[in-house]
């Protein structure tokens, strides 16, 4: 039990670190190298857990995308109608941004990145498990019709694309993005997207 609760504490301290040198550092500096040192844990240690550096980089990026989905769903399942759920969600991915910005910057910035492809099947896996709430609480909403009756990867690109690049464009030094202006404007325009068409007026 000991051994395994040393094991977990070390596992969480390489994770913990590993985020914070890709916030102070960025990708260029995202090196096992740099994890090790700061963290003061042993390569072979790092290996043993996640048997190489992009095993740790795809726990990591597990870990922050799993932390944005929990966050999601409780937003969503709190909701009454399918317009209140659509708009929490929206709000609640810009909440995250703005609260877990070095979190989110990772999730944004790794999404294509090469450490991760190795990875690519186990980290869809994970994605399709931690969005089940949010995917069947969608296709109710569907099924009463309340909601435009999409195929889900096209109303995955409704709800998340705008949000999604909202928060990039945020995170980047690039563009000048309000954060608060986009939670004012989102909600009620992805909610449109998907909202019901009655005599050619959006409900």
């Amino acid at each position: 039990m000991v051994k395994q609760q040393r094991g977990e504490a070390t596992v969480d301290l390489l994770l913990t670190t590993a985020l914070r040198v890709y916030a102070e550092s960025g990708q260029q500096g995202f090196t096992v190298n740099a994890v090790t040192a700061a963290s003061g844990v042993s390569l072979g240690s790092l290996y043993h857990h996640f048997g190489s550096f992009d095993g740790l980089a795809a726990a990591l990026y597990t870990r922050c995308m799993s932390r944005l989905f929990e966050q999601l769903t409780e937003a969503v399942v709190r909701t009454r109608t399918a317009r209140t759920g659509v708009q929490a969600l929206v709000r609640a991915y810009l909440r995250f941004t703005e609260e877990h910005r070095d979190a989110a910057l990772f999730l944004h910035a790794s999404a294509y990145a090469g450490y991760l492809a190795v990875h690519a099947e186990e980290i869809r896996a994970a994605k399709e498990a931690q969005l089940a709430g949010i995917t069947a609480w969608m296709g109710s909403r569907m099924a009463k019709g309340e909601i435009v009756p999409l195929p889900g990867p096209l109303i995955e690109v409704l709800v998340m694309g705008p949000v999604a690049e909202a928060a990039r464009r945020w995170l980047s030094s690039t563009y000048d993005l309000d954060l608060g202006e986009a939670a004012r404007a989102l909600p009620d325009a992805i909610w449109r997207s998907l909202a019901p068409v009655e005599a050619g007026v959006p409900t």
